[in-house]
C-alpha cells in the first residue's frame, strides 16, 4: 500500500469508526444488546474505536519506515478531529428531529 492510500485508508476509517456508536445499536457494532444504548456507552466506544484507528495508524506508519515521536499535543488534536468527524452521528442520533 502506497503511502497515500495509507493516509486515506486511515481517515476513512476515522471517519467510519467515529460515526459507528451513534448509527447503530449493537455494542462495538457486533454484539446485541438486551437494553438500548445510552449517550455513555457510546462515548465509551467513541473512546474504544479511537484507540482502534490509531492503532492501525500506528501499524500503517510503523510498516512505512520510521514512527515519528508524539506528544501530548498530538493526542489532543487527534482526539478532537475524531470528536468532529462523530458529529453528523451525534447530530442523526439526538438532535435530528423525525416526523410520522
Amino acid at each position: 500500500m502506497t503511502q497515500s492510500a495509507s493516509v486515506w485508508f486511515v481517515v476513512l476509517a476515522a471517519v467510519v469508526c467515529a460515526n459507528l456508536p451513534f448509527i447503530n445499536s449493537r455494542l462495538l457494532a457486533v454484539l446485541p444488546l438486551k437494553f438500548p444504548k445510552n449517550l455513555g456507552v457510546r462515548l465509551l466506544e467513541l473512546v474504544l474505536f479511537y484507540f482502534l484507528v490509531g492503532g492501525v495508524a500506528l501499524l500503517l506508519e510503523q510498516r512505512a519506515g520510521r514512527i515519528a515521536p508524539q506528544g501530548w499535543e498530538f493526542y489532543a488534536i487527534t482526539g478532537a478531529l475524531f470528536l468532529t468527524l462523530a458529529f453528523p452521528g451525534f447530530v442523526y442520533r439526538y438532535l435530528y428531529k423525525r416526523h410520522g
